[in-house]
């Protein structure tokens, strides 16, 4: 049985490192060809020492030169580019079967496209590319006939609950969401919480972008902008209901009234795996959910008032098509701004709202036009953010 051979952008991250886990167990179905890294040069440096990939790239120049330092890098392994065009050579390279792709931000967004245009299966594991560019994206894999298996859990979910079902059974998507650390709190206890306070995930391991998305119930607002362009379905069929347990991870009601769930423990590997197999099932690495455990399934309705995030998402997703790069673009800028301590936590939502009252609309056609209205948010958001006076 020939092997599946994988590209990781974003190797050494938490959904990289997963993958990586998923190839060892399966090390006879599965094969590093490509991986592709920002700065951490020394874990970088013993993947490829474990995984002898045939091409790498990192992010900037100099995190490229210390990896050639380290005696990792080797001349049999390509190594030509960085950024964003690192990014694409990895992507692209004619032995990849599979891009995983899990890079952080926008960064991946051209990569992704230039593997759907040489016809590579995506495992898509990073949002923004979706909510940036959902209709670019979706638009040329359909052309290409190119297939993008979700990684996210909840979009996994989804997926594994419509196999074998049409689009015409399906009524509703049921995006379900852990609450975050914050989960209960009113509006006037997040006054003054820390970036420490809000890295502190109930049930997920994750990276410190994503987690504060989780805190703030954006994380759930932008996936239910992926969903929109993964499953074809309205606004209004994309419904997100708070499960803290995080033990049903999302669901899918169906026309005759039949909700069917996806049930399992909270571990990347078993949706990245899923991707990696996909049409066939493995076996995982991981220890199955145990039913006779005692546990509650509690759900509950968001509270947008506390958290509107969540709101401001499905605004954009309403709106046209330049309000999700808005959006993203936005909050990218306060979360850092939240990270470095210049902003407080409910300042998040602020500076995207203004950014999105401040917006005109705008064409989003082409990846050109994605880009300029990305800068601008960017820029904007940024102006906004600095106005706010933290308060402490």
């Amino acid at each position: 049985m020939s092997r599946r051979r994988i590209a990781i952008l974003g190797a050494t991250g938490s959904i990289g490192q997963s993958a990586l886990s998923v190839v060892d167990t399966h090390a006879d179905r599965l094969e590093v060809v490509g991986l592709a890294a920002g700065e951490n040069v020394e874990r970088f440096a013993s993947q490829i020492e474990r995984y002898r990939p045939r091409v790498v790239a990192m992010s900037t120049s100099r995190a490229a030169d210390n990896l050639r330092r380290t005696g990792a890098w080797s001349p049999d392994i390509v190594m030509n580019d960085v950024g964003r065009e690192g990014l694409v050579a990895v992507a692209t390279h004619p032995d990849v079967d599979i891009v995983l792709c899990a890079s952080s931000g926008t960064d991946g967004l051209e990569a992704t496209l230039a593997a759907i245009e040489h016809g590579k299966t995506i495992a898509l594991a990073n949002k923004e590319v979706l909510v940036m560019a959902g209709g670019i994206v979706t638009e040329a894999a359909r052309r290409q006939g190119v297939a993008i298996l979700p990684v996210d859990s909840e979009h996994n979910a989804i997926h594994q609950c419509l196999h074998g079902h049409n689009r015409a059974e399906m009524k509703r998507l049921v995006l379900t969401a852990s609450g975050g650390p914050f989960r209960g709190r009113s509006a006037s206890e997040l006054e003054r919480v820390t970036a420490a306070d809000a890295l502190r995930h109930p049930t997920w391991q994750m990276g410190r972008k994503i987690t504060i998305d989780s805190a703030t119930l954006m994380n759930k607002g932008l996936e239910v902008i992926e969903a929109h362009w993964l499953f074809d379905a309205s606004a209004d069929e994309i419904d997100v209901v708070v499960h803290p347990q995080s033990v049903v991870h999302s669901m899918v009601e169906f026309v005759d009234g039949s909700l069917i769930a996806q049930l399992g423990v909270t571990d990347m590997r078993l949706p990245i795996q899923y991707a990696f197999s996909y049409p066939d099932r493995w076996s995982a690495p991981v220890p199955p959910l145990d039913l006779t455990q005692p546990r509650r399934l509690d759900f509950d309705v968001p509270d947008t008032t506390v958290f509107p995030c969540l709101a401001l998402a499905y605004r954009a997703l309403r709106g046209d098509g330049s309000q999700a790069v808005v959006l993203n673009a936005a909050n990218e800028v306060a979360v850092a701004r939240f990270l470095d301590g210049s902003l407080s936590f409910r300042g998040i939502a602020d500076v995207i709202e203004r950014t999105l009252d401040a917006q005109k609309p705008a064409a989003v056609r082409t990846l050109a036009q994605v880009r300029a209205l990305d800068a601008w948010a960017r820029e904007h958001a940024l102006e906004v953010a600095r106005g706010i006076q933290l308060k402490v």
